[in-house]
Formats: structure tokens, sequence, C-alpha cells
């Protein structure tokens, strides 16, 4: 922790082009790219899953067998293939952002369409039955009661995102991964350890201001909702005995 410390107390930490706010600002960059393009593709496909209930156990298989490829094996692969097709700093950035966004798919798709499938069906009879098209059912009712699983799935994906895109530091670009990869060639366990500690309380912040904006967006009456159904469970869990 002392070596921590005095690296993160030397002021030659926290300036230039390699400075702690530069790789702070790169880190999140590519960690907000790549949550857009996530969100982007596996909202609108689970909340299509999650209405219709078609193509639900082909798209889940999929997703899963993309989670389970190593992601830094896949990141060099896809240099490789990607890397000669491109120039400059993009032939290693697009590449990169690719493999975080599979990352990212996942867990964001999963609570969107698990999102919508548990909506009460009474609210969607009850829509059906006001003359609402099923667009506007999807709209005006399922996404509005889904939106605490869809969160929930965003801010699953942003924790593994900014954990995982240290990782484009190992294909030569920025980061808090930098501390990491040159740390270890330097020997510098004050700055391997000290960027480490930066991830950690950066995805402690991104999910604080998911949760913060998951409070103003998602109706209160959803989360008592909820809250009372959790607090029936436990209720209904029998105690342990303690003898």
């Amino acid at each position: 922790m002392n070596l921590v410390w005095e690296w993160l107390a030397n002021p030659e930490s926290w300036q230039g082009s390699s400075g702690i706010p530069v790789r702070v600002a790169e880190h999140l960059a590519y960690s907000a790219v790549t949550l857009l393009i996530a969100a982007l593709i596996g909202i609108p496909l689970g909340l299509w899953i999650g209405h219709t209930g078609k193509g639900r156990v082909a798209v889940v298989n999929l997703v899963n067998g993309v989670r389970s490829v190593p992601t830094l094996g896949l990141l060099f692969v896809a240099v490789l293939v990607v890397g000669p097709m491109l120039a400059g700093d993009i032939a290693f950035l697009v590449p990169s952002i690719f493999v975080l966004v599979l990352l990212a798919v996942p867990p964001i798709l999963a609570g969107a369409y698990a999102g919508v499938e548990s909506v009460d069906p009474g609210a969607r009879d009850a829509a059906r039955g006001m003359g609402m098209s099923p667009p506007e059912v999807l709209t005006k009712v399922e996404v509005p009661c889904a939106l605490p699983l869809i969160f929930s799935g965003l801010r699953s994906a942003g924790l593994q995102v900014v954990a995982t895109a240290t990782l484009a530091a190992s294909v030569s670009l920025g980061g808090l991964g930098r501390f990491l990869i040159d740390g270890q060639a330097y020997r510098d366990y004050g700055q391997m350890a000290g960027g480490a500690l930066l991830v950690a309380v950066l995805a402690v912040l991104v999910d604080l201001v998911f949760a913060g904006v998951q409070r103003l967006v998602v109706s209160p009456g959803l989360s008592t909702v909820r809250s009372a159904r959790r607090a029936a469970r436990v209720g209904a869990v029998p105690a342990t005995n303690p003898t």
C-alpha cells in the first residue's frame, strides 16, 4: 500500500499524455462507446424476444456461446484478422471495441427480454382491452415495467466492460490498462496496484451512476411493488432452527 500511495501522490502520475486523468478519460471513452453500441443491439433485440417470444432459445444459446469464448484470445484473433484491413490506431481500436461489445451484449439482452417477460399478464390484457396496438403495449406498458431489469443488465454490462477494457492496453491502446502493462514491464508494482485500484474505483462509480439514473427513470411504484414482493418471499421462508 505504501508503493501505491507513493505512486498516486507523485505529481508526475497526474501529468502529461500518460497521466491518470488522460488514462481515465480514455478508459471511459472505450467503455461508453462499447455500452452504447451494445445497448443499441441488445435492448431492441431483447424487447423483441420478450414481446413476441420468438427466437429466444436460438439467441440465448448463441449469446451464451459467445460469452464462453476467452476475451483476451478473441481480442488477439480480432486484431490479427481485422487489423491489416485498417490503418493507424483504428486497426487496434475497432477489434477492441468489437470484443468488448460481444462481452456487453449478453447481460443487456438478458435484462431486456427478462424484463418484458416478467410483466404482469393482467397489465397486458388491460392495455389490449383499452384498444392499444401491440407496439403501444410494448412502449407504454411493457418497457416501463421492464426498466428495473433493463437497468440491471446495463449495470452488469457496465461493470464487466470497465473491468475488461484494461485488455485494450495489451494491443497498444490506452486506458487504465496501460498502468498494468507498463508497470509489469518496468517492475513498478506500485503503478500496477494503483492502476488496478483505479479500475475498481471507476467500476464502482459507473455502477453508482447507473443506479442514480435508474432511481430517476424507474417509476417509484415499480420499486415499491418489487420491494413488497421481495419482502413477501423473505417472509415466506421459514426461520432456521438454531438447534
